[in-house]
């Protein structure tokens, strides 16, 4: 299960694009925290907090902001073009004996013998809703490919290691992957050669000679 963490937070007076910029060049991130029947409000963050609690993959924090602790889920994030730099952060307060949906990162683990025959693997979801308690959200769903073969298919149904007290909110029949034939090499076509000549036109006549 995630590990709850702690990040600090300072809350801000000023908002708008000129604002959130000035907070990026000094290394810091623009979030807001929402829920729970209390106001929005607009806080930033450390950039290196927020990739510490990205790639560890937990959902679930404690967020002090200016000394008040909400525990909270990462809702929304927000990514610059070229999905290196965070640009924003939404964060939802929960209750820890409340359950929630979040959405989780899905992993495979092991070496299908479809892909090793020459079948690729196409993977239409990446992350999968899940509902759990607030304090349990898993940090992924594992799927475990190694006895797939050229044709087979894995749906939300199929998944069974999940975590105890969590369920996939999603349909059985959601289609998760498959591994299919690799497609055929398009055949060349021939080329004519100069050799040929050109084609006989029906109904041409032979020049005579000059115009009439």
């Amino acid at each position: 299960m995630a590990e709850t963490i702690k990040i600090s937070a300072s809350s801000r007076t000023k908002t708008g694009t000129a604002e959130c910029r000035r907070l990026r060049r000094e290394g810091r991130v623009p979030a807001n925290i929402y829920g729970h029947r209390q106001d929005p409000v607009a806080i930033s963050l450390n950039e290196d907090d927020i990739r510490t609690l990205l790639t560890g993959g937990t959902k679930v924090l404690d967020l002090d902001v200016d000394g008040t602790i909400d525990k909270a889920l990462v809702k929304e994030v927000q990514w610059d073009t070229y999905s290196t730099h965070v640009q924003h952060l939404d964060f939802m307060r929960v209750d820890p004996d409340e359950r929630v949906e979040v959405e989780v990162p899905i992993h495979l683990r092991g070496n299908a013998p479809g892909v090793i025959a020459g079948g690729i693997l196409e993977q239409q979801v990446h992350e999968i809703a899940v509902e759990c308690m607030a304090v349990n959200v898993p940090d992924d769903i594992v799927i475990r490919i190694g006895s797939l073969e050229i044709g087979d298919t894995i749906t939300a149904g199929d998944i069974k290691d999940v975590p105890e007290g969590v369920k996939l909110a999603v349909p059985d029949d959601t289609m998760i992957l498959h591994i299919v034939e690799p497609s055929a090499e398009p055949v060349e076509e021939q080329e004519v050669g100069a050799e040929a000549g050109e084609p006989e036109v029906i109904g041409q006549k032979e020049d005579e000679g000059g115009e009439e």
